[in-house]
């Protein structure tokens, strides 16, 4: 195929993507404001309860996807992305079906399970991003599937508040409709990004387990500290679907409306950052100073939600946090830089398998903080503490990411 006929299909190829993320995390969004408030029913209103329940779903959803993320990257290079991604996509429809129905904890525990299956499929679309799009170019385009996540992040949590100030069970309904209508939208529509001949050669259980998978992580010095960066950032993010409902509700008064409407406005200022700026600025400064810019104002922006004693305060830390959005993408690029298309896939899920690690870590961490300093037997009444140690979190991958500068460099450079 020549050049010219490749460029329209990887263009093409990235309008699929897109949509097809923004689909899933639209779904996804829906059950953000109602979940928690879910749990919090079934254990009869207890704010301090349902705040260790929702890290302990945390904790085993993370769990669950160490295992399977380097399963689904491994499947996506030997039989290609496209159906690894629809397989996942059918898999959380029915799963958000069993959400609506679960009368129980339990229940909602087994669905989250299932759930954690289905989700690791976004690595494969890392790995998909990468397959179509060029070195230079995939900071930008990373920035297209974060912009997903940012308009899916708006429309979703507003739509979940929205139903589920009417019932806590219609936003899973929901979520249930738009992941299937994803799958139908992948049937007909989504091409493969991997041709047969760039594929594995083969299927391997050793590469396709966690240890195996990270085995092949460990090949690549270069990325180790980029690594690190990674998983630090993604311990900080557990901070939002750990605890923001229960805080928003607890210091603020929020209900799921306004949490949805609040989260709607992240989500905006998310999609400008990632779908505008990035793709803008990133070529301008390098990947690696966006990296450091975005992680500067992680830390800042963390800590001013911490600070923020009333809710407007905490809006108008919005925007600024919005600009951590630099980091992913250029961290996302500069891993793609230095492995080739076969084994992508697999590079993507040991990340998401250890991103799964990071998982088992944060919930718990944000969940049990937050329930020690509230409540008439806190140590001490400071809300906001899980905030603070967010911020603390990504404070410590700046750190490491201009320590290891001379290596990002060179990962460029090689590319």
């Amino acid at each position: 195929m020549t050049d010219a006929a490749i460029k329209p299909v990887r263009r093409a190829a990235v309008a699929f993507i897109f949509i097809t993320v923004l689909i899933d995390v639209l779904a996804i969004g829906l059950i953000v404001p109602v979940l928690p408030q879910l749990v919090a029913q079934f254990v009869g209103g207890d704010t301090s309860a349902a705040a260790r329940w929702v890290g302990t779903f945390g904790m085993i959803f993370a769990v669950i996807q160490f295992f399977s993320a380097p399963l689904l990257g491994a499947l996506s290079d030997r039989f290609g992305r496209r159906r690894v991604i629809l397989i996942s996509c059918l898999g959380l429809g029915l799963d958000f079906i069993l959400m609506a129905l679960a009368p129980s904890l339990v229940w909602l525990l087994v669905a989250r399970i299932i759930s954690a299956v289905a989700s690791a499929s976004f690595s494969t679309a890392n790995a998909y991003i990468a397959d179509v799009t060029p070195p230079e170019k995939r900071a930008g385009a990373f920035g297209i599937t974060g912009m997903a996540f940012g308009l899916g992040f708006v429309i979703g949590p507003m739509m979940g508040g929205w139903l589920g100030h009417y019932d806590l069970r219609w936003p899973f309904w929901g979520a249930a409709i738009l992941a299937l209508l994803n799958f139908c939208y992948g049937l007909w529509v989504l091409p493969e990004s991997l041709p047969p001949e760039r594929r594995s050669a083969r299927f391997s259980w050793r590469q396709a387990n966690p240890v195996g998978s990270l085995s092949l992580l460990g090949q690549y010095p270069r990325l180790w500290g980029l690594v690190a960066v990674i998983l630090i950032s993604h311990t900080a993010h557990y901070v939002y679907p750990s605890v923001f409902v229960l805080y928003a509700d607890y210091r603020y008064g929020w209900g799921p409306m306004l949490v949805g409407q609040v989260l709607a406005v992240v989500g905006i200022c998310s999609a400008l950052v990632q779908g505008g700026l990035v793709r803008k600025v990133t070529p301008k400064i390098g990947e690696h100073n966006a990296l450091v810019l975005g992680l500067v104002c992680g830390v800042v922006g963390f800590m001013g939600y911490g600070l923020a004693s009333v809710g407007w305060i905490f809006m108008a830390v919005i925007p600024l946090m919005a600009l951590w959005g630099f980091a992913g993408p250029a961290a996302q690029s500069l891993i793609t830089r230095e492995v080739g298309a076969d084994v992508q896939g697999r590079i993507q899920g040991a990340m998401m398998s250890l991103i799964g690690l990071t998982g088992v870590i944060g919930p718990k961490l944000y969940t049990e903080a937050f329930a020690r300093f509230i409540g008439p037997d806190a140590v001490l009444e400071l809300p906001g503490m899980p905030w603070f140690i967010a911020s603390f979190l990504l404070a410590l991958a700046l750190s490491i990411t201009l320590w290891q500068r001379p290596k990002l460099c060179q990962i460029v450079q090689r590319s």
